[in-house]
């Protein structure tokens, strides 16, 4: 791209957080129909799994099948805490259902071999450190980006032992700075908080949410006042009950994705004639 004349493309991060991530797919369909094009991807978490079909160029419909069969309703588990200890029980079970579909979808491709350059993220479970993975088998690179203790252990890939990636960044926009991106479209997913929290489950989760919450936050305050790339934040408020475990909401959740870019467009249309 000539430096005198401005970007029409973007570089797009989708952060973690669970099957919600699959609105990065209305994300990219507004885009497209602004005619906006990306040109990297980045992905941590879940959000990797859907970073990896944008820069892959799988199709919408293939990507909502691939998110339904990750996500079916009975991966819930149940309402209740007959229901949570059901859940726990079988989280390894169910993790390794996930795990097989992934690599169905992924074995036979590696990561620099996707149509655009994707980056995917993971945390060194030694260093609690951010791990950048750009090459390799994609479905190793999933598998690390995704590792969750007790339900899958860290992945050791190379020297290092990986874990799920939001846990070093829920929204690895520094990636995105790292390679130079001009104009960043970054999007993000807070955890829904309870108004109260009674019993051990609903506390822990709370806890968990505070905690992804602010270091989402703390992370975007410091790449805003430390970075000089335009970032474009496109947060999705579901207004609907759309938890970690929402797939017979696909079609809706990908409507928000779409709406939440939408509101942005004209400051991005701004950013990139002036980019």
């Amino acid at each position: 791209m000539a430096a005198d004349r401005p970007p029409t493309e973007v570089t797009l991060v989708i952060g973690a957080g669970g099957v919600r991530c699959v609105a990065a797919l209305g994300v990219v369909k507004a885009l497209a129909d602004a005619g906006i094009g990306i040109e990297r991807v980045v992905g941590c978490g879940t959000g990797a799994v859907f970073a990896a079909l944008v820069a892959f160029g799988d199709p919408m419909d293939a990507s909502r099948a691939l998110a339904a069969r990750l996500w079916p309703r009975e991966l819930a588990g149940g309402r209740g805490m007959p229901g949570f200890l059901r859940s726990v029980m079988g989280l390894r079970d169910k993790r390794a259902t996930q795990l097989r579909q992934l690599d169905a979808a992924f074995r036979d491709r590696q990561i620099e071999g996707a149509a655009l350059p994707l980056h995917l993220t993971a945390t060194d479970f030694a260093t609690g450190d951010l791990v950048e993975l750009a090459y390799g088998s994609l479905a190793q690179g999933l598998r690390a980006g995704l590792a969750l203790p007790p339900a899958l252990a860290p992945q050791r890939l190379g020297e290092r032992l990986l874990v799920d990636g939001a846990w070093a960044d829920p929204l690895p926009v520094s990636v995105a700075i790292r390679h130079g991106a001009r104009v960043i479209v970054a999007v993000g997913f807070e955890l829904p908080l309870h108004a109260q929290a009674h019993g051990a489950r609903r506390s822990a989760d709370q806890l968990a949410a505070i905690l992804a919450n602010n270091l989402l936050r703390a992370k975007l305050a410091f790449h805003s006042a430390a970075h000089h790339a335009e970032l474009i934040m496109v947060l999705p408020e579901f207004r609907q009950r759309a938890g970690l475990l929402a797939t017979d909401r696909l079609a809706y959740l990908i409507d928000e994705g779409e709406q939440a870019a939408l509101q942005q467009l004209p400051y991005l249309h701004h950013l990139l004639a002036t980019a």
